[in-house]
């Protein structure tokens, strides 16, 4: 089977910025105004009471990151790497809860303080309840993570953005499933104003028909599903177990969709 992202799409993008610094209001204004999304990693012993701190204000987290995802970062940015396995735990499992009694929701993302990681690292945060992570590494192409614990992004702003991002416009038909992925800092547009390269970046990319612009989380969970699909022995039957509508390329090339719980001929 040849698979689609959720409504015929045949790409999707991606943003995962750090810190939660008050540079945020702004990249998530931007982000929202071209119709895209990010996974913002947030460190909740950082974030501020009020307004005109260096954070942004943990009371308005809903509407700063509306249309967002909020994510884990540790609770105060510490090297994982650097920690025995009870400060690991310490430094996430609490992130998490103060992010899920701020924001209401249930938090299973995460990008990894200064990139560091290891496999202990990666089994400790699983057993947290932390079902995806960000690297520093980055892949300069448009592949699904082999392990979404261990996720590196396409590129960071700063590295080519514009030419990775004309790239994945132009990604041939035969590659399935591309995904384009942009990491940072909201701070590294502010300090200097470097904001036009975000700007430009998304100007570029709006609007795109063949594009789904999605959180982290939303493609963790559509790749997830499309993993959990069960086909019949003759490959021409294919069951559906999961609650997400899965597309993927019919006869002629036309956009089909299983339904969830749905059992279909192929």
């Amino acid at each position: 089977m040849k698979f689609l992202y959720p409504e015929g799409k045949k790409k999707t993008l991606t943003f995962s910025y750090d810190d939660g610094e008050i540079f945020d209001i702004k990249l998530a204004e931007i982000l929202r105004k071209h119709g895209m999304k990010g996974t913002f990693n947030l460190n909740s012993s950082n974030l501020c009471d009020t307004d005109g701190g260096r954070y942004v204000n943990k009371n308005k987290l809903a509407e700063i990151y509306a249309g967002h995802e909020i994510a884990i970062h540790g609770v105060e940015h510490k090297n994982l790497c650097q920690m025995t396995d009870q400060e690991i735990a310490l430094e996430i499992l609490p992130d998490r809860q103060a992010l899920e009694k701020l924001t209401g929701g249930l938090v299973q993302g995460m990008a990894y303080a200064f990139g560091a990681y290891n496999d202990n690292i990666i089994r400790i945060i699983a057993t947290l309840g932390v079902h995806y992570s960000r690297t520093v590494g980055e892949n300069h192409y448009f592949d699904l993570p082999k392990n979404f614990l261990a996720w590196d992004a396409t590129c960071h702003h700063d590295h080519d953005v514009m030419k990775w991002g004309k790239e994945f416009l132009d990604c041939p038909d035969w590659k399935e499933l591309p995904l384009m992925y942009v990491w940072g800092h909201s701070y590294e547009f502010g300090r200097p104003d470097d904001w036009h390269i975000i700007e430009e970046f998304t100007d570029m990319m709006q609007n795109r028909d063949e594009i789904w612009y999605a959180t982290n989380g939303e493609i963790y969970d559509y790749i997830t599903a499309i993993r959990r699909l069960e086909l019949g022995a003759g490959r021409d039957i294919v069951y559906n177990p999961t609650a997400l509508s899965i597309w993927y390329k019919g006869k002629d090339n036309q956009p089909m969709v299983i339904g969830p719980g749905e059992t279909v001929r192929i």
